[in-house]
């Protein structure tokens, strides 16, 4: 009786892996998501936004984004350092990582203004 029992159980647990079931497709690009983005946009030499204070962590994306009229520099005073070539167009994007924790500036060279600075925790 045992033996049939368990006979029986493993035909199911067979047949029920053989049926037909929808799969949903799987949207992980194996990618992480950003913990921040920023939206920086230029125009007519005003930054938007300046001085901004904002929060990360070590080793987590951040993307910023840049709409812009004018080329510029974006420096990032971090552990390693990043500099990105702003164009005057729409539609820049730009990602990096901070591997040390602190105060790390992001800021526009030519037009000397500091657009956030992140405070990036362990």
């Amino acid at each position: 009786m045992i033996r049939a029992l368990a006979t029986m159980t493993a035909a199911v647990l067979l047949c029920s892996g053989c049926g037909t079931s929808r799969e949903t497709p799987s949207t992980e690009s194996g990618t992480p998501s950003p913990a921040l983005a920023v939206e920086i946009s230029i125009k007519g030499g005003v930054v938007t936004p300046t001085n901004a204070a904002l929060s990360a962590r070590v080793s987590e994306p951040i993307v910023v984004h840049v709409d812009s009229d004018a080329a510029d520099e974006l420096h990032v005073h971090s552990i390693p350092d990043h500099s990105f070539d702003i164009e005057p167009k729409s539609g820049q994007t730009f990602q990096f990582t901070v591997n040390v924790p602190g105060k790390v500036d992001v800021e526009l060279h030519k037009l000397k203004k500091t657009v956030a600075t992140i405070t990036v925790q362990p």
